[in-house]
């Protein structure tokens, strides 16, 4: 809502200063400051209304170290981040833009998902929470709604690469000053393309899943795309759901996650940076700077009540939306297929259950008793059963992610 305020007051009345709404740059700043205020800020002031109405966490005692002190610690704190999200978007990103539109709606139908599910658990006694069909219905919904938008909306484009013949033909037909020749052609057009990490001709289509179809393979690509989208959204969401069962592990990884996120999205969207760091450049994805640095300092200030020994829990209503905004995100700027190394902490929980689970079942079918991989999963359970710390086990996860995260921005040229 600035941007179109200071908008205006520029071109009416040539005020001074007011063009410095239109840098990127500059909004991305005035969303994080102002996502950390409200955190930091409305953070006591939550937990304490949360307190007042006995909004307390329900804990099922599993043998581990601390975990019957956490009884009654407040829950449903995700409504702080989801605030500190939202708000600063609000203000400094600008609401016509496409992506800025569907990142506002995941992270509010997901949090609402959430906030039914902690609401369910909290005030009606029932632990199990909502159904999981329910959730995962809620997920689906998502993933088919931003699968079928990326592919029909006419705002969502990207630039193909062209030669180096046609973009010289260009820089001399526009006089163009750069010293190098953008290698992208000047019309935008709709695709199915998204990027693979460590390949030299890093481009895929999903359109070639079903190239049997022939030239109608490009229309009917959304076949692939859409049910990819919703395994991704999926995938992620529930990493982060599991994830979160340390006091300030899911916020803390997703924090570098987003941070990560930011940069990749800020190049893609800068036809310069693109060009240099020759990567697929995608118009208006700039403007998902703002929305990204509000969520890196939700997370960050979040973290300020949720570090160890915890005040509050970000319950559902945090970790559904978190998982869910990390991967629509991701999608968005065509590096979902990075996932598995930017989100390596979320992958390795998932992996985690799936394997003690599908082990447990096929030992008990085969040899009577089911038999563990893990001493208990999620994986930082695991390393709880053996005595370490939560703090130490968090902060090791947390160095973890950054070194994915460094590895993930190395992508960009190592290949």
């Amino acid at each position: 809502m600035l941007y179109y305020l200071f908008d205006y007051l520029d071109q009416a009345i040539d005020l001074p200063g007011a063009g410095v709404f239109q840098y990127i740059s500059f909004r991305a700043g005035g969303a994080v400051i102002t996502s950390l205020v409200i955190t930091l800020l409305f953070g006591n002031k939550l937990i304490s209304y949360l307190r007042k109405k006995q909004v307390g966490e329900e804990v099922r005692d599993l043998g581990l170290q601390g975990q019957m002190q956490k009884k009654g610690t407040p829950t449903m704190g995700g409504l702080i981040i989801l605030g500190a999200i939202l708000v600063p978007t609000l203000l400094f990103a600008r609401l016509d833009n496409i992506y800025i539109q569907l990142m506002l709606f995941t992270t509010v139908w997901l949090g609402m998902i959430g906030f039914v599910d902690d609401y369910i658990k909290v005030f009606k006694k029932d632990k199990a929470g909502l159904a999981g069909k329910f959730k995962v219905m809620g997920q689906v919904l998502l993933g088919i709604v931003v699968g079928a938008t990326m592919f029909f909306h006419e705002g969502i484009t990207i630039r193909e690469k062209i030669s180096m013949e046609e973009a010289q033909h260009i820089r001399e037909q526009e006089d163009l000053s750069q010293e190098r020749a953008l290698l992208f052609s000047r019309e935008s057009v709709k695709s199915t393309k998204t990027t693979i990490p460590f390949v030299k001709n890093n481009e895929f289509d999903y359109a070639v899943l079903i190239a049997w179809l022939g030239e109608r393979a490009r229309a009917y690509a959304w076949l692939i795309f859409i049910p990819v989208v919703i395994l991704i959204i999926t995938a992620v969401s529930n990493g982060a759901n599991l994830t979160d069962g340390l006091d300030g592990l899911a916020t803390s990884t997703s924090a570098v996650t987003g941070g990560v996120l930011g940069i990749l999205a800020w190049v893609s969207g800068n036809i310069i940076f693109a060009d240099y760091l020759n990567i697929m450049y995608l118009p208006e994805t700039g403007e998902l700077a703002i929305f990204i640095s509000a969520f890196v300092g939700a997370t960050i200030g979040f973290l300020w009540y949720n570090s160890f020994p915890a005040q509050v829990f970000m319950g559902d209503t945090g970790s559904l939306a978190i998982g869910g905004i990390i991967a629509v995100f991701a999608i968005l700027i065509r590096k979902e297929l990075l996932i598995p190394v930017l989100c390596g902490v979320f992958l390795m929980e998932n992996l985690s259950v799936v394997m003690q689970v599908s082990w447990f079942k096929y030992t008990k079918k085969r040899f009577g008793t089911g038999r563990r991989v893990f001493l208990m999963a999620p994986l930082h359970h695991h390393y709880q059963k053996k005595g370490m710390h939560e703090a130490k086990i968090v902060m090791r996860f947390f160095i973890v992610s950054i070194i994915l995260a460094v590895f993930a921005i190395i992508t960009l040229k190592l290949r």
